[in-house]
């Protein structure tokens, strides 16, 4: 199949780019999702030297590695979310400033309009990434919540992020939200809402990732299949529930890799996600992006898993039939 098979760098900032570059190489990836922390994609230094671009793509062409994506997961979930001490230890500090909420993510804001331009020059045009929530808390309804609150976490949303679109239309770059517990939308619903409240404007859609939907009981099909044109770019990742009468999906305060939780993160191939369907319904919709393997697994060792994960996703794509198993009889 064309589709590159990827590596997101998300979980490896600890490496330093070259040898990130070096190891996802060496893995059998043919390309690379640079997370815009650690060093691997740097906004300010993209914006501040003309040099850098050229200097990162010259990076990854000595691994033979190519780029259509980069991700601002960090910054983005400091745009919607109720600012508190979590969001300092992802964030740079030049976003963090003094702490103040509403500082910060008004500067989350304009990080994320520089991340766009960046896009632009770097030669990219999809920045994957999240959007954080003001409403997330509110997601069991008890003290009663009216709809008028859910209603008004949608335009404050929709207030943040049509400037950011803007500058993402002018640079011809679009956003791609990874659907998720703890964003603005998080299943197939409220991402229609997402979409209803943004005015369906072209530059926003999905992040696929199959993960986050298996363990909450949504189908990941499904998903494809409500947003076939709005699939902008794939995650491959896989997960499992693991219930076991003592513990439910809301996860009892229990931090991933605990046996006691009731549903974990798996390498790809070795959860419950069923990746023969996805690639048919990918095929359907047309989808002709990356792969991208965003590995997560806390019981196993994690070059082990890349290497194997690349492994499972190219043989796991396939392309769709030109012709009818049974054309020979056709008149």
């Amino acid at each position: 199949m064309s589709r590159l098979v990827t590596l997101f760098t998300g979980q490896w900032a600890d490496i330093p780019s070259e040898d990130m570059c070096r190891k996802t190489a060496e893995f059998g990836y043919d390309g690379i999702e640079l997370a815009c922390w650690g060093d691997h994609f740097e906004v300010d230094k993209a914006m501040a030297d003309d040099n850098y671009c050229a200097e990162k793509r010259a990076q990854l062409e000595r691994h033979g590695l190519q780029c259509e994506a980069i991700s601002a997961h960090l910054v983005g979930q400091a745009i919607c979310d109720h600012i508190d001490q979590r969001h300092k230890t992802i964030l740079p500090d030049y976003v963090w400033g003094d702490g103040d909420p509403a500082g910060v993510n008004e500067r989350a804001i304009e990080e994320l309009k520089q991340t766009a331009r960046a896009a632009q020059r770097f030669g990219v045009s999809i920045v994957n990434g999240f959007t954080g929530s003001s409403i997330w808390h509110l997601n069991y309804s008890f003290p009663p919540v009216p709809q008028s609150m859910i209603d008004d976490g949608f335009k404050l949303f929709a207030d943040r992020f049509n400037p950011i679109l803007d500058v993402f239309a002018e640079c011809g770059v679009k956003f791609a939200l990874e659907v998720h517990p703890t964003e603005i939308a998080f299943d197939i619903y409220t991402a229609e809402m997402a979409l209803k409240a943004l005015d369906y404007r072209e530059e926003f859609g999905f992040n696929f990732d199959p993960s986050h939907l298996h363990w909450q009981g949504v189908c990941p099909v499904e998903f494809i299949r409500a947003f076939p044109d709005r699939i902008y770019h794939a995650h491959i990742k896989d997960a499992i529930t693991t219930l076991d009468g003592r513990s439910g999906i809301i996860a009892s305060h229990l931090n991933f890799g605990d046996p006691r939780r009731g549903w974990d993160f798996r390498s790809p191939g070795r959860g419950g996600v069923n990746f023969e369907e996805i690639i048919r319904a990918l095929n359907v919709a047309g989808y002709k992006g990356p792969l991208s393997v965003e590995w997560e697994d806390c019981g196993m060792e994690r070059e082990f898993g890349a290497k194997e994960a690349a492994a499972f996703v190219k043989k796991m794509d396939f392309e769709p039939s030109n012709v009818q198993f049974d054309d020979a009889f056709a008149e």
